[in-house]
C-alpha cells in the first residue's frame, strides 16, 4: 500500500512539466511563471516535512499519512479546477503539504513492519516507485493533456489518492521499535523519556549534533545535488551539446531512467542487505562506494562525444546511483532511535532538497549562461564524488562511535 502511494506521489509530482504548454496557453502565463510552479510545491514540501516528522514520532502514524494523502489528492483535483494562475499556484503549493506527511512518516512506519536486516530491500521496493512514477507522470500528463485537456490529467491523478487515504487508516500501526534488537529498544525508551521534556526543535538539534548522522544527510544532499542536476539538464545537454533531436533525447533518457531506476534500486537493496550482514555500517559503505564509482562514469558520459560511449556511460552511472536509494534510507532509519525516525526522515528531506536538487538546476543554468552548458554540467560528477566521500566518512564515524572504550 505504501509503495502504491509513493508511486502516485511521484506521478503527481511530475504531472506538471508535460502540461506546461497547455497551462501557459490556458492561464496566459510566461515561462517564468510556469517555472515557479515547481518551487511552489518544493518549498512548502521542505518546510512541512519537519512538522509532520514531529507528529509522526509522537502519536498515530497512519492517521497523519492518511490526512496527507487526502490533502495532496484534493489539491491535485483543485489544480484541475483552477481558473487563474494564483489558484493554480496555491493548489500546487498545497500538494507539498500532503506529500510531506507521507514522505516523513511512511519510512518510519515501515521500519516497524520489517527487521533491520531486510530494510535495504524494503526501502528499495518503496523507492522503486520514484523512477516509475516520474515516467508515468510524464506519460499521463502528456497523453491525457494532449487528448483530453490539462484539467482531465489533474482529475485522473487526484481521484485515486482519495480512495487510498481511507485504506491507510486500516493499516496496523505497530509499537515503535518492535522489530529492533533489545539494545535499540532500551535506547528508544530512554529517548522517549527525554522527548517528553523537550520540544520538537530540540530533537532536530540533537540529531544535527550527532556527527555520523550529520555527515550522512550532508552526503545525501551532495548526492541529490548531482542526481537532480543530471536529471534536469541531461535532455537539454543531449540536444544542445550532442545534437540529439528533442524527441530522441527525452524518450531515450526517460527510458534509461526507468530501466536503471528499477534494476538499480532493486539490486542495491539486495546488495545493501548483503553488506549489512558483514558490517553494521554496511549500508553506508556500500552507498559511499557505489556513488564514488559513479562519479568518473558520469564524467565520461558528459565529456565523451561518441553516442555509443556516452549512452553506455549514462546507463552505468544511473545504475550505480540508483543502487544507493534503498540502503541510504535504511541507514537513516537504523542510525536513530525508533522514536526519532519520522523526524530523522523529515530532517533528511529538508536538507537534501534545500542543499541538493532545489539549487542544482538553477546553479548549472547560471554557470551555463556564464560559460557553456558543456562545462557547467561538470559540476555533477564533482558533487557525486563529494557525496560518496562524505558517506564513507559517515560510515567510519559511526564505526568509531560504536567501538568499545578501552579500560
Amino acid at each position: 500500500m505504501l509503495t502504491a502511494i509513493n508511486l502516485l506521489n511521484y506521478i503527481d509530482r511530475y504531472l506538471v512539466p508535460p502540461l506546461v504548454p497547455e497551462l501557459e496557453r490556458a492561464m496566459r502565463i510566461s515561462h517564468e511563471q510556469a517555472g515557479w510552479l515547481w518551487p511552489a510545491f518544493m518549498v512548502v514540501y521542505m518546510v512541512a516535512a519537519p512538522v509532520f516528522g514531529a507528529w509522526g514520532d509522537r502519536g498515530s502514524r497512519t492517521r497523519p499519512i492518511a490526512i496527507g494523502v487526502a490533502i495532496w489528492s484534493v489539491a491535485t483535483v483543485l489544480s484541475g479546477l483552477a481558473r487563474s494562475y494564483p489558484q493554480l499556484y496555491a493548489s500546487r503549493a498545497l500538494v507539498g503539504v500532503g506529500e510531506a506527511a507521507y514522505a516523513a512518516i511512511a519510512p518510519a512506519l515501515l521500519a516497524d513492519y520489517f527487521v533491520a536486516s531486510a530494510r535495504g530491500r524494503v526501502y528499495a521496493v518503496l523507492n522503486m516507485a520514484i523512477p516509475v512514477g516520474a515516467a508515468i507522470g510524464f506519460i499521463v500528463g502528456g497523453l491525457i493533456g494532449h487528448h483530453f485537456g490539462w484539467r482531465a490529467a489533474f482529475y485522473l491523478c487526484g481521484a485515486p489518492g482519495m480512495l487510498l487515504a481511507g485504506v491507510i487508516l486500516a493499516l496496523p500501526d505497530p509499537p515503535r521499535g518492535v522489530q529492533d534488537d533489545p539494545a535499540t529498544a532500551r535506547s528508544a525508551a530512554g529517548t522517549a523519556a527525554a522527548g517528553r521534556m523537550s520540544d520538537a526543535l530540540g530533537v532536530y538539534l540533537s540529531l544535527l549534533r550527532r556527527w555520523p548522522f550529520l555527515l550522512l544527510i550532508l552526503g545525501y544532499a551532495a548526492y541529490t545535488f548531482g542526481l537532480g542536476g543530471l536529471g534536469f539538464w541531461m535532455p537539454t545537454f543531449l540536444q544542445q551539446v550532442r545534437g540529439v533531436s528533442p524527441d530522441a533525447s527525452t524518450s531515450t533518457f526517460g527510458a534509461i531512467v526507468v530501466v536503471t531506476g528499477v534494476l538499480g534500486t532493486l539490486a542495491g537493496g539486495w546488495l545493501g542487505d548483503y553488506f549489512l550482514r558483514r558490517s553494521r555500517q554496511g549500508y553506508l559503505w556500500f552507498s559511499g562506494a557505489t556513488t564514488l564509482a559513479a562519479a568518473p562514469v558520469a564524467m565520461v558520459a558528459l565529456v565523451a562525444t561518441a553516442p555509443a560511449l556516452y549512452y553506455a556511460a549514462i546507463v552505468v552511472a544511473e545504475l550505480l546511483l540508483f543502487m544507493s536509494t534503498g540502503p541510504i534510507n535504511a541507514a537513516i532509519i537504523n542510525m536513530v532511535s525508533p522514536l526519532e525516525r519520522a523526524r530523522a526522515m523529515a530532517l533528511s528531506i529538508f536538507t537534501i532538497h534545500l542543499l541538493g536538487d532545489v539549487p542544482s538546476p538553477p546553479l548549472i543554468g547560471h554557470l551555463a549562461v556564464s560559460d557553456s552548458l558543456a562545462r557547467a554540467v561538470l559540476i555533477v560528477p564533482a558533487a557525486l564524488a563529494v557525496g560518496g566521500v562524505i558517506w564513507l566518512l559517515s560510515a567510519r564515524a559511526e564505526a568509531r562511535a560504536g567501538e568499545p572504550v578501552a579500560a
